[in-house]
C-alpha cells in the first residue's frame, strides 16, 4: 500500500473511530469541539455530528463513495471551522491556543480539499470544476502551510505545558518543546514559498506522527479508559493521516526542488479501495 494511501485510510478511520466515540458518548469531542455546555439538544447535534464523521469516514475508504463522501467531509469540517473555532479567533484573539484549534481544523479541511481535487472528474456527482485540479491544490496546500506554524506558535507560547507532554525518558524536555514548535513554523514556510516542499511536508507528517506513537499511544495505555486520551489519540492521529495527504500531494514534485513551477498534469491520487 503506497504512502497516499494509507494517509487516506488512517484519515479515514481516525474519522470513524471519532465519530463513534462521539456517538457512544453523547457528546462533543472534547477540546476540538467547543459546544457550548448549554446549547438546547446538545446530545442530539453530538449524535448528528459523530453519525457525519462515522460515515464520511466509512465514505472515505470507498471508490464510489470517495468524491461525495470527501465533498461532505470537507463542508463539514469547514462549519466545524467556521461555527466553532473562527468565533473563538475573533472575541479572544491574543490567545494563541484559540488560534492554534483553529490551525488544526484547517488541515483537515486542506486534506479534504486534496482527496476531492485529485479523485473528482466530471463524470462524478458532485463535480465542482473550481475545486479540482492544480488550482484547489494550490489553495490547499497554502492552507496548510498557512496552519502548521500557528501549530507551532502554540508550542512556543504554552513551551511549559508542551515540555510536560514529552516523555520523561526524553532528554531536554523544554528543548524538544521549542523544536517542535520551530520545526512547524519552518515547515510551513517551506511550503508556502514552494521551496523543498515536498520533504518539508513529509517531515511535517512524520513530525506528527511523531507526537502520536511518543505522547498519545503511552498516555492511551496508561489510562485505557480515559475519553480524553482517546480522545487526544484521535485528535493527533487524523492531524498526522491530514499531513500524509498534503504531503502525498507532492508525488510528482523532486524532492530538492526550489521554487519550481506546479505542474499543470493532473497530481497522483490517493488510489481508494475497489
Amino acid at each position: 500500500m503506497r504512502v497516499a494511501d494509507v494517509g487516506r485510510v488512517v484519515f479515514a478511520l481516525a474519522f470513524v473511530a471519532l465519530g463513534l466515540l462521539s456517538v457512544v458518548s453523547q457528546d462533543f469531542a472534547s477540546v476540538w469541539q467547543p459546544v457550548p455546555e448549554g446549547l438546547p439538544g446538545r446530545p442530539f447535534l453530538a449524535l448528528i455530528s459523530g453519525a457525519v464523521m462515522a460515515v464520511g469516514g466509512v465514505g472515505l475508504l470507498r471508490r464510489r463513495m470517495l468524491v461525495p463522501a470527501a465533498f461532505v467531509m470537507m463542508l463539514y469540517t469547514l462549519l466545524w471551522l467556521l461555527a466553532l473555532h473562527v468565533p473563538r479567533v475573533i472575541l479572544a484573539p491574543l490567545h494563541e491556543v484559540t488560534w492554534g484549534g483553529c490551525a488544526e481544523i484547517v488541515t483537515l479541511v486542506a486534506a479534504n480539499i486534496v482527496l476531492y481535487a485529485c479523485a473528482a472528474t466530471p463524470d462524478d456527482k458532485p463535480y465542482i470544476a473550481a475545486l479540482c485540479g492544480t488550482p484547489a491544490l494550490c489553495v490547499a496546500r497554502i492552507a496548510f502551510a498557512v496552519a502548521v506554524p500557528l501549530i507551532g506558535l502554540e508550542h512556543l507560547v504554552y513551551a511549559k505545558e508542551t515540555a510536560a507532554m514529552v516523555p520523561g525518558w526524553l532528554p531536554y524536555r523544554m528543548g524538544w518543546a521549542y523544536f517542535t514548535g520551530i520545526a512547524h513554523i519552518a515547515a510551513g514556510l517551506a511550503i508556502a514559498l514552494n521551496m523543498l516542499p515536498r520533504l518539508a511536508a513529509t517531515l511535517e507528517a512524520w513530525m506528527m506522527g511523531g507526537f502520536t506513537v511518543l505522547v498519545w499511544i503511552p498516555m492511551v495505555m496508561a489510562t485505557p479508559l480515559q475519553r480524553f486520551a482517546w480522545t487526544g489519540l484521535l485528535i493527533s492521529t487524523v492531524l498526522t493521516a491530514a499531513g500524509w495527504i498534503v504531503a502525498a500531494s507532492y508525488a510528482e514534485v523532486p524532492w530538492f526542488s526550489f521554487r519550481r513551477r506546479i505542474s499543470a498534469t493532473r497530481v497522483t491520487a490517493p488510489s481508494p479501495a475497489k
